[in-house]
């Protein structure tokens, strides 16, 4: 049986791709094996999938001077050393890298071992666990067309991102009964990521009053941010965070306002959903959401809304939905857009594994 090698945490957003890509490689007759860390979310997200673990020793990556930059020198070491006895034990085909901290310790024991790697991407410009990967891998996998040429040895595909499978079996009927809305008014959904966005969920329940008038409007506002004096107002649904009824949700909207993560923002594309996109701004962040948010804008498939003009929230979400259908075409005469079988097919090619 052909063995592959799942790896990456720190984050969800390092996660739940490789979760993406489970089923499609267990079809396709895939042993499944995932290395990460002991305490890390990947390890209980993965856990779930009923797929064997194998915790590692792994430090922080930090772009600042701290004097824990120098245990976790050590603590990467030691997660070299571990990543090795792992993959001698588990002798895969192929690793495949999603990034994150966790991550580095694999790539490197794997590149040692012989043993091809493929990476992805998912921002704009690699992350500083990526640049550290990169020389190891065989391919780099990207999300965003423009980040191909950022990739030094020609090792850069354009595969998109995984999408989970389950988005796509969704019903909007559902949706809209989970918010109790009616199919009179169109829905727009806002989204600040696990824990919200604070400032867009002031703005936007600022605007109630008028954009209540034509809209329906579903807020998941993050933990700690509901507003109990909404809990009563018509057409107006607020969620601290949802998570199996996300499907349903994404269904019942037809234009929806959000940060400018680059899971989520595929996702958006993937189900041709038009969006008004609010990135991070380069104070709180390195800058990816700003630079995913200008790709997507670029290409059609999105409006964009810096936060210290966050005040016109309501016009540009008027004018989104307006125009929404020009950001559909958009979207669907991109050739890219659930990046699952393209990234197997590059995960065979660098396995050795016959492409057709």
């Amino acid at each position: 049986m052909k063995k592959i090698v799942l790896t990456g945490g720190g984050t969800a957003g390092h996660v739940t791709p490789n979760i993406a890509l489970m089923p499609k490689l267990k079809e396709e007759g895939w042993d499944i094996s995932y290395i990460g860390t002991e305490k890390g979310i990947e390890h209980e997200l993965i856990e779930r999938e009923g797929i064997p673990y194998y915790p590692i020793r792994s430090g922080k990556l930090r772009r600042y001077l701290s004097m824990e930059n120098v245990k976790d020198a050590f603590r990467v070491l030691g997660g070299i050393s571990d990543a090795k006895k792992a993959l001698k034990k588990i002798k895969p085909d192929v690793v495949f890298s999603k990034g994150g901290f966790v991550a580095v310790p694999v790539v490197i024991a794997a590149g040692r071992l012989g043993i091809p790697v493929v990476a992805h991407e998912s921002d704009m410009t690699p992350g500083l666990a990526n640049k550290i990967a990169i020389p190891y891998a065989k391919t780099v996998c990207t999300t965003f067309p423009e980040t191909v040429k950022l990739i030094k040895d020609g090792k850069g595909v354009y595969t998109g991102s995984p999408i989970r499978r389950e988005l796509f079996d969704s019903s909007r009927e559902r949706g809209l009964e989970l918010c109790g809305f009616n199919t009179e008014k169109p829905v727009i959904l806002s989204m600040g990521g696990s824990l919200g966005a604070v400032k867009i969920n002031n703005a936007l329940r600022a605007a109630l009053p008028s954009l209540l008038k034509d809209f329906q409007i579903v807020h998941l506002c993050g933990k700690g941010n509901l507003d109990k004096s909404l809990e009563n107002l018509e057409g107006y649904k607020q969620f601290e965070y949802v998570n199996e009824d996300l499907k349903d949700i994404f269904a019942a909207a037809d234009v929806i306002i959000s940060r400018a993560g680059s899971n989520s923002i595929s996702e958006f594309l993937a189900l041709r959903k038009p969006c008004l996109l609010i990135p991070l701004s380069a104070k709180a962040s390195r800058g990816d959401q700003i630079l995913n948010a200008q790709s997507f804008e670029k290409q059609g498939f999105a409006k964009v809304l810096n936060e210290d003009e966050i005040e016109k929230i309501e016009i540009e979400i008027r004018d989104l939905y307006k125009n929404r259908e020009s950001y559909i075409h958009a979207m669907e005469k991109n050739g890219v857009s659930n990046g699952v079988d393209l990234i197997i097919k590059e995960i065979d090619k660098a396995a050795g594994m016959s492409v057709e």
